[in-house]
């Protein structure tokens, strides 16, 4: 994973109010599992984004037994590209909390949050994070 495999969040594909993208050009599968076409778990090379500075990338099988194979990004977009600023179990996301500590209330889901999957609701309403999307400076 470098900083060149983040690039504009609206290049993914929306399911609900998050963007798919697959790294490993497995694009089709990683969508079936979002929308609930294909079981648990994510294929290997999903990137799942809510908002352009955060990152979730499934990666090969035996990465992280305590995030199930996830490594979470803390992201510093601008319009000439993308810094990771943080990596791992301890990026931290807009709220100011780990990664992690949020996802893993999620753990039967793969560790992807949605409003009803026992991961806290953001306290951000939709139409703002649909600004934070559309605002992604990588986008042209």
């Amino acid at each position: 994973m470098t900083e060149a495999s983040f690039d504009c969040i609206l290049d993914g594909t929306k399911v609900r109010r998050f963007y798919v993208k697959n790294l490993l050009d497995d694009l089709a599968a990683s969508v079936a599992v979002a929308e609930g076409e294909a079981p648990l778990p994510y294929p290997r090379g999903t990137l799942l984004q809510l908002v352009p500075f955060e990152a979730m990338v499934k990666r090969e099988v035996g990465f992280s037994e305590e995030t199930n194979d996830w490594e979470f990004f803390a992201l510093l977009p601008t319009d000439e590209g993308t810094e990771i600023a943080t990596r791992g179990n301890d990026a931290v996301n807009f709220l100011g909390d780990t990664c992690f500590e949020c996802h893993s209330a999620a753990a039967n889901n793969d560790f992807v949050c949605e409003t009803d999957n026992g991961c806290v609701s953001l306290p951000t309403p939709a139409e703002v994070i649909i600004t934070l999307q559309e605002a992604d400076p990588r986008c042209e």
